[in-house]
């Protein structure tokens, strides 16, 4: 048996497991640009069994995360990727739910969400792909130091 990295948690709080997972499909669902009732919909729950499986407050069953990622169109694995092995359950409890983030990168995060929802409403993959080129030409420019004249 794999010994469990988490030690010793609050009972009534929610696993830190089931809220990564949980901000994961938050994330990807606002990727794709998907509502908690869209979502609920397609996987046959409410949309507040959606937000109880976003916020950690419901474990979501094995069957029903691997419907998850079939609707939202990646792996089951996708839901762990980054869960930080080995720290404490508090801070990864408080990295789940953004806490300790400055008010400015809150926003930045919102803004981050946003953008990739934009880019995901693309549908021309040319246009992405120019997108993309553009977005890396302009970010050589800002980090290239100025020339002197």
């Amino acid at each position: 048996m794999v010994p469990s990295p988490i030690k010793s948690r609050d009972a009534e709080a929610p696993h830190p497991i089931d809220r990564h997972v949980g901000c994961r499909i938050r994330l990807r669902r606002a990727q794709l640009g998907l509502s908690q009732s869209a979502l609920a919909a397609r996987i046959g729950v409410s949309f507040q069994a959606v937000q109880k499986y976003e916020t950690g407050a419901i474990r979501i069953s094995a069957s029903r995360l691997y419907e998850v990622s079939c609707v939202l169109e990646v792996p089951p694995g996708f839901f762990f990727a980054g869960y930080p092995d080995g720290q404490a359950p508090s801070a990864v409890a408080a990295a789940a739910r953004g806490e300790g983030e400055s008010g400015d990168a809150a926003q930045d995060r919102r803004a981050i969400l946003s953008l990739v929802r934009g880019f995901y409403g693309i549908r021309d993959p040319a246009l992405q792909a120019e997108i993309l080129r553009l977005i890396a030409r302009l970010g050589r420019s800002e980090s290239a130091p100025e020339n002197a004249a």
